[in-house]
């Protein structure tokens, strides 16, 4: 082979690494039947997930999976796909899911999160999981709820000890 072709497949499975690196979750996605408009919705709705949408090839993503001893995603890298890298777990497959119920033509096929490759109901699952706020909503909420019901407590005393 020419070697600027490997210097570039080096360059590009480099890219992919540092992309999963980066990334909370990736999901493969099969693409065909979308057409040139549609993907530009795509892409314009993951990015306002902070995800993006990106095509290689199959083996360029292995290669980079084996280089960062990550877990190889087998029969998901089976035909023409779309690798999305999403900063946040479940921004880019809550984008991806809530895409395809409108657009057929897009298939969500699994992905890997976290180190663990999951199948397609793995994705929808990690969808409904809230983002990075609303844990930390949830989390400030469950810190609160004894200090309220003390709080209420203590006035319920409070208002009873007083005469009428």
């Amino acid at each position: 082979m020419n070697q600027q072709v490997l210097l570039a497949k080096k360059e590009t499975v480099s890219e992919i690494s540092k992309s999963i690196k980066e990334a909370g979750s990736l999901t493969v996605v099969s693409y065909q039947g979308l057409t040139v408009a549609e993907m530009q919705e795509l892409r314009k709705t993951l990015a306002k997930e902070e995800a993006s949408i990106v095509v290689y090839k199959n083996t360029l993503v292995r290669r980079a999976l084996a280089a960062d001893e990550l877990p190889d995603l087998g029969d998901l890298l089976n035909g023409p796909n779309g690798f999305v890298f999403s900063k946040d777990i479940s921004k880019g497959p809550k984008a991806l899911v809530k895409f395809s119920r409108f657009h057929e033509a897009l298939v969500v096929k699994g992905g890997l999160v976290e180190g663990k490759v999951i199948d397609a109901a793995g994705v929808k699952e990690v969808s409904k999981l809230p983002d990075k706020n609303g844990l930390i909503a949830m989390f400030l909420s469950c810190l609160n709820a004894p200090i309220t019901k003390f709080a209420a407590t203590v006035k319920a005393v409070a208002e009873k000890g007083q005469p009428a």
